[in-house]
């Protein structure tokens, strides 16, 4: 795990998500090119990453879809639904709006189901 500053610690707020991913490398590349998430791997079944605000680590094993829902933010929800999709991500669920905001689904090459949401 990456080192925690704590003057950014949130009461109960996550602090590391951890996925199991098929394919590592995959998982890797997606998620660098939706999100910009930098990794360190730690051996060849398991990687760390570190995004802005989000620390994490994707294990060798297989996944099981629909068991969390991870939500991310966004202050430009249509670049970043583009960006999913041109990383490889499908839309399951296209921008609408809900009370305080909007957001969209989608599923990454493993077949998890992420949100990103906005204002």
């Amino acid at each position: 795990m990456s080192e925690i500053n704590p003057q950014t610690l949130r009461h109960e707020q996550i602090q590391y998500i951890e996925f199991l991913s098929k394919d590592i490398t995959r998982a890797k590349e997606f998620y660098s090119k939706s999100f910009g998430w930098k990794f360190t791997d730690y051996g060849a079944g398991y990687t760390a990453f570190q995004g802005d605000y989000v620390d994490g680590g994707f294990a060798t094993g297989q996944p099981i879809p629909g068991t969390i829902l991870v939500i991310l933010y966004s202050k430009d929800l249509e670049a970043t639904q583009d960006k999913v999709v041109r990383a490889g991500g499908i839309i399951v669920k296209d921008i609408f709006s809900f009370p305080g905001g909007r957001r969209f689904q989608f599923t990454d090459p493993d077949g998890y189901e992420l949100a990103v949401w906005s204002e």
